[in-house]
């Protein structure tokens, strides 16, 4: 088992130095799915091995900035949640896996230990940097001994036996502040806690000498793979470095002083990014949130007269509620019901004008 080093970051929530926000998006790529194949070889341990799900997707999450930037850390404080879930559990290989990936490029051809689950600052191996599989160089591209990890399906894009993802290098070293016993979700284990959960309001994903890209021009940093069955959801506050020397720091939502939203921090793979600000002027909010039996909606739109309505989803994506509003002018508001819904959580996607905006409720 992989243990953090403890260390400490000190998050500086002043003026930036630089008015140009470096960090421009959160990507999520799809990197693999899995068939009965991979089911079947797993982990290739004869003892308790690890099952992997049929159909399960591995998700790489990175953090994209523009030249001269740097990634310093994926955190959680007190109204800023730092938060990774599935509506099922997260796939963790009991041969190499480990809550970072640890194991070299050569154990990376045995068995599943490629579809791992695990946080990180830029590494997807020892000694190999993750990028994206339409970034990758082509070189010493893994070739799996077991057989496995053959699966073509389209809706991951390039297969990993062609494109693997990792280019080699010298990643960055993660550095865990204040996450202790949340990060087990991701450790290597078969006994029945491997998630749906990830959650730190007092702790961060760290790299203290703060970690670029092995492109500098396109400044990428992978910070996460997952593999679930399930829907992967996840809400990110990032912190990162300028060139200058400053910092900033993006949220998900509920914005302090210096503090900047970006859309891309919020994310369900059944509906896609979640969009709580739009720069157009209009704007949804609910609350409160979580709830029990009732939210309240609240819709600013773009310009008067908007032809309005929304749609509530689960985290499969299924519908659940829907309602035609109608035409709306000025700020408008509408309690919703959720007492018949089961407890866990939704999305209310508002359609207002030709625009759409979709927030998380929670039901408790």
């Amino acid at each position: 088992m992989k243990k953090f080093t403890s260390g400490f970051i000190l998050f500086l929530l002043s003026s930036f130095c630089n008015a140009q926000n470096g960090l421009e998006n959160i990507i999520v790529e799809k990197y693999y799915i899995s068939d009965a194949n991979d089911s079947l070889a797993s982990d290739g341990i004869s003892i308790n091995p690890g099952t992997l799900p049929v159909g399960s997707t591995t998700y790489r999450i990175y953090v994209d900035m523009l030249p001269g930037y740097n990634f310093q850390a994926a955190y959680g404080v007190p109204g800023h949640e730092f938060r990774i879930e599935t509506s099922t559990l997260f796939y963790n290989n009991e041969d190499r896996g480990a809550t970072s990936p640890t194991f070299t490029k050569a154990q990376a051809k045995n068995n599943t230990v490629m579809l791992d689950s695990w946080l990180t600052v830029g590494a997807a191996c020892q000694g190999n940097y993750g990028v994206l599989k339409t970034a990758d160089d082509g070189v010493a591209t893994v070739v799996n001994a077991d057989g496995v990890l053959q699966n073509n399906d389209p809706n991951a894009g390039i297969p990993i036996s062609v494109e693997d993802g990792m280019i080699a290098g010298t990643p960055a070293q993660v550095t865990a502040v204040g996450i202790t016993n949340e990060i087990a979700v991701f450790d290597a284990q078969n006994d029945g806690t491997n998630g749906p959960v990830f959650s730190s309001s007092n702790g961060s994903l760290a790299c203290l000498g703060g970690a670029t890209g092995p492109d500098t021009s396109t400044n990428q940093v992978l910070i996460a793979q997952i593999t679930t069955n399930g829907t992967l959801c996840f809400e990110l506050n990032i912190q990162i470095g300028t060139p200058g020397g400053g910092v900033q720091n993006f949220v998900a939502r509920n914005p302090v002083g210096n503090e900047v939203v970006l859309n891309s921090l919020i994310y369900c793979s059944a509906v896609g990014i979640i969009n709580p600000v739009s720069a157009s002027g209009f704007s949804v909010g609910v609350f409160p949130n979580p709830a029990q039996d009732f939210v309240t909606l609240h819709i600013t739109p773009e310009k008067n007269n908007s032809a309005s309505s929304y749609a509530i989803f689960d985290v499969t994506g299924r519908l659940v509620k829907q309602r035609v509003i109608g035409q709306i002018s000025g700020s408008y508001t509408e309690g919703i019901d959720i007492s018949s819904f089961e407890n866990g959580v939704y999305f209310i996607k508002v359609f207002s004008g030709g625009v759409s905006s979709t927030e998380k409720i929670t039901k408790n």
